[in-house]
Order: C-alpha cells, then structure tokens, then sequence
C-alpha cells in the first residue's frame, strides 16, 4: 500500500490538499459560531449579522473545494488501481509455466476486479478519510487550545484511548480480509466454471444446476464480505461508545469553564461541535486503521511491481545455426514418470515426427523445449547453450507453437494473426495460402476483418488451427512445434498445410501425431517414436 502512496505522491497531495483546506474551514465555522453566539448574547445584531455571513462564506467555499477534492481524489485512485493491475500482471508473467497453470484463470480474473474493488474500498478511499480525519483532530486541537489549555489536555486523552483501541483487533481484522479474498477468489473461479458448462447443464435439462451454482458463488462472495462489513460495523459502534463519553466528558468541561467566566459563553455552542468534530475524526482514523489491516492479505498476492521488475538475462538466445540436442531428458509430473533419459537430436530445417500413444510424453517434450516446465533432469542445448541459462520468453523469440486446442482473442481475424504488429500484404498473403485460410476468407464477407467471437466461436475447429498456423507462419519463427495442429482439419487441408511446412527450408518443424501415413512418414527427416524409445530403455 505505501508503495503505490508513494509513488504517486504527487496526484496524492493534490487529492489531499483540498481536505486540508476544507478541515480547515470547517472549525474555522465552529469557530465563528462561537463568535456569534457570543453576539447574541450581548445583544450585538450587527456583530451577529456579521458573524453569519462569514459562516455562509465558510460553508460555499467548503462544498466548492470538497468538490475539487472529490475530483483529485478520483484521479489519483485511477492512477493507482491502474498500477496495482499493472503490477498484477507482472507478477503473473514472473510465474512459471506450471505456477500459472496451477491456478484457475478465474481466480486471476478476481484479481483483477474483486480484489482491487477491495483495495480501493478498504485501503485508498479510508486513506483519504485518515487524512481528512487526521487535519480535523489537529484543526480542532489548535482551536479547542485557543479556548482554553485544560481542552486540549482532554483532547490528547482521547487521542491516546482511541489510538490505541484497533490494536485489539487488528489480527482479527487480518484474518476476516483473508477470509474474504480466499471466498471471493473461489466464487469467480466457481461461476466461470458454471459459466462455461451452460451448454453441458443446458442440453442435459440441469438448468437447475446452473442456477444453484450461481446461487452458491453469490453466496461466496457476500457471505465473507457481510461478516466482514458488520465485524467492522460493531467494532465501529464499540469505538463510538468510548467517543461518546469521552465527548460528554469535555462537554462538561466546557460548561465548567464557561459558567466560571474561563473561557467565551458562546463556547457551549461551537466548544461541542469542536470536540464532536474532534471525538469523530479519532473514532474514523480507529476504524480506518482496522480497514488497511484487511487489506493484507490482496496487497501480499502482488510480488512485482513495476519499478523493480525481475531483469532477463543479458544474453539472449541467438537463431539455432546447428541443432537442439536432447539428451538423457527425464521428467515427472509429480509421482508419475513421463520422460525417462531421452536423448534426441533435432538439426536446423529439419523435419521431425513425435508418434507414440496418448501418455507417453510427446506434448511434455515440447513444453520442455519450450521451458515451459524446468524442472527436468538431463540436458537440452541450442547449439551447445544449456536452455536453462535461457529464459522461456528468450527460447520462445525463436519458436512458435500450435497446439490441438487453439485460443482466438475475441478480435478479428486479421488482429488474432498479427497480433497487433504490422506485416505487408506480400506476407499476409503467404501465410494465409501456406495456412490453407484463403479459401475459408473468400466465402466471409467481411474477410481478414471477420470477428472469431469469444474463443473462436464463430469459426469451426479447422479454421480455428487454420488461423493460428497463420499466426504462426507470419511471425517467421525458426522453429515450430505443432502439437496436433492439423487434427481438425479435413484431409485435403491438412495435406495442402502439412506440404507447406516440410517444404519450407528454413524452417524447423517439429510436429505431434497420433495419424501418419507411411507416405507422410517418409517426408520427415526423422520420426521418433516416444513410446518405442521408452520401451527399448525399460528393456535395456
């Protein structure tokens, strides 16, 4: 929390300054309705007439600034829910492959909507108020000390008895913002699930299903959040109680001083708003206090921020001149074997063929190539480099990957191929007839600007790995692992692709199969076959 503060410590200041100036104005007003009372007491009208209109003065430059306030206010909590969001996905894109897939995207997309809605609602909005609650104890101190020395005494009591109060349930306010979060991260990752098996639900007549599902995330996400809120209320209330006498108490004071000719008469009317002003401004920095607790457990998720990004290697991986060596590669994912010492080789502009049955590896060893998945044993090298002193995102400037479940942006064609950088029309056009797309973009209207809808759903599942071969070829990558990147297409356009791909040859392809034909075989520079090398090193 104090990071993002301070970083945006100038919008801050200005979202700050006006409650100042309006904290100011305001036991200015308390003070000169101790002024007038006083008038009337002395049967001075014209003193009295006086005093009001400096009130009404007070009282419009009040509402004017707060407003100006409430707009700086507005600015600068843009600017920073837009950093903690940036920093967010930092902290995504430092996780590895396996840490990422770990979690369900419903629980990042909570990140990134519930939990920063929490931030603003339990850390910078009571900051403001903190601050606001802060200038209005100091303003108030100073005026209730121009009164009379013994109030400001009675004043610093209260501070130190409502300071000291949230300390008792500062850890019970950690734990119940824990809570929350955890609850609220599980019911987004709960209605997306609910979300995506509507047509499953639908078909089998479960409707009920659905609507009991969304009823149990609903109460997910309120539930936490209710106990939280009325936590927070009773202890508020708790708090409010001490105010309440402890204002009683210099009520009193006051009125002592007063009939004893201490201080002005006119005091018993602005001397109560002074110290109600001040008696709640302790009360709310209380309850502040207990709101930035909670808001531990969302500010902890984020371990990257902006300014202190991890830093890649400085060397990057240079365009493959001689081949990928695979050797004694073994992997698991957990108890479960995959890989056990496979050594292969694979030359540049080669064409090579994984076959094997489901299980044996064939996806895993191109997740590995990938560094996707680190944790290995053996060696992988790009010209004699271990991949290791590579970052995944410097392997991955020289490999494109298609894999049998291709993901569309809910964009255009054109922008799911280029994925926003610009290529010619020369190149455009390569990679639609090298992808087999041409044919499908004639019969659509609108073309390359054609939406896919959410995941692709305006397309079949053919044009789909059609758009992302295209995708693939366009961004002119060395190398390209297909994982059962034609399995959707119709015979004659997997062959019309699969053409293109062996004959080009600057390009090193490394494709996944369950189907090849002994022609197609025999196209490759080499086919392994996982599943027999795994059996020759079980019988070795």
């Amino acid at each position: 929390m104090r990071y993002y503060l301070k970083k945006y410590w100038f919008a801050n200041f200005l979202a700050i300054l006006p409650g100042l100036i309006v904290c100011a104005l305001r036991t200015g007003n308390d003070l000169l309705m101790i002024r007038s009372f006083q008038s009337i007491i002395e049967l001075n009208l014209r003193g009295f007439l006086f005093w009001i209109l400096m009130m009404a003065v007070a009282w419009f430059l009040v509402l004017w600034v707060g407003s100006l306030g409430e707009f700086f206010q507005g600015r600068a909590i843009r600017k920073m829910n837009h950093a903690v969001r940036s920093d967010m996905t930092a902290t995504l894109l430092s996780m590895s492959y396996r840490d990422f897939h770990s979690k369900d995207t419903g629980e990042f997309l909570s990140w990134f909507t519930n939990d920063v809605n929490q931030i603003e609602g339990l850390a910078w909005r009571p900051f403001y108020q903190c601050i606001d609650s802060a200038a209005t104890v100091i303003c108030c101190t100073v005026a209730l000390l121009t009164l009379h020395w013994s109030l400001l005494a009675a004043a610093l009591v209260n501070v130190v008895v409502m300071m000291l109060a949230p300390q008792l349930f500062t850890k019970h306010m950690e734990k119940l913002g824990e809570s929350c979060e955890a609850g609220q991260s599980k019911a987004t990752s709960r209605l997306k699930d609910i979300l995506s098996g509507y047509d499953v639900l639908s078909s089998f007549g479960r409707t009920q299903r659905f609507r009991s599902g969304t009823e149990e995330a609903s109460s997910q996400i309120e539930d936490p959040k209710f106990k939280l809120t009325y936590v927070r209320g009773f202890i508020g209330a708790g708090f409010g109680c001490v105010s309440v006498v402890l204002q009683m108490l210099i009520n009193i004071l006051i009125s002592v001083l007063s009939i004893r000719g201490v201080i002005l008469q006119g005091s018993l009317m602005g001397g109560g708003n002074l110290c109600g002003s001040l008696t709640n401004g302790i009360g709310v920095m209380a309850q502040v206090l207990l709101s930035f607790s909670s808001t531990k457990p969302y500010f902890d998720k984020i371990t990257v921020h902006g300014d202190g990004a991890q830093e890649e290697a400085s060397e990057c991986l240079k365009p493959i001149n001689s081949a990928i060596a695979v050797q004694d590669l073994s992997f698991r994912y957990g108890e479960k074997s995959v890989l056990s010492n496979l050594s292969l080789t694979f030359r540049k502009g080669g064409k090579y063929a994984l076959i094997g049955s489901s299980g044996c590896g064939k996806s895993t060893l191109l997740k590995l190539l990938l560094g996707w998945l680190p944790d290995y044993n053996g060696t992988i090298r790009f010209d004699g480099a271990d991949a290791h002193d590579f970052t995944p995102e410097q392997i991955q400037q020289q490999m494109s990957y298609i894999e049998q479940n291709v993901f569309l942006f809910n964009t255009t064609i054109r922008d799911n191929i280029t994925l926003g950088e610009d290529f010619s029309d020369a190149q455009m056009e390569k990679a639609l007839r090298d992808s087999a797309l041409a044919g499908d973009l004639a019969a659509m209207p609108e073309g390359l600007d054609t939406p896919v809808g959410e995941d692709g759903s305006n397309l079949s599942g053919g044009q789909k790995q059609r758009v992302a071969i295209a995708r693939a070829l366009i961004h002119h990558r060395s190398i390209l692992l297909v994982d059962e990147g034609t399995s959707a297409l119709d015979q004659k356009n997997a062959g019309i692709v699969e053409e293109s791909l062996l004959a080009n040859p600057e390009l090193t392809l490394i494709l996944v199969s369950h189907h090849l034909t002994p022609e197609r075989k025999a196209q490759f520079t080499q086919v392994y076959d996982l599943q027999e090398a795994a059996s020759c090193l079980k019988s070795a």
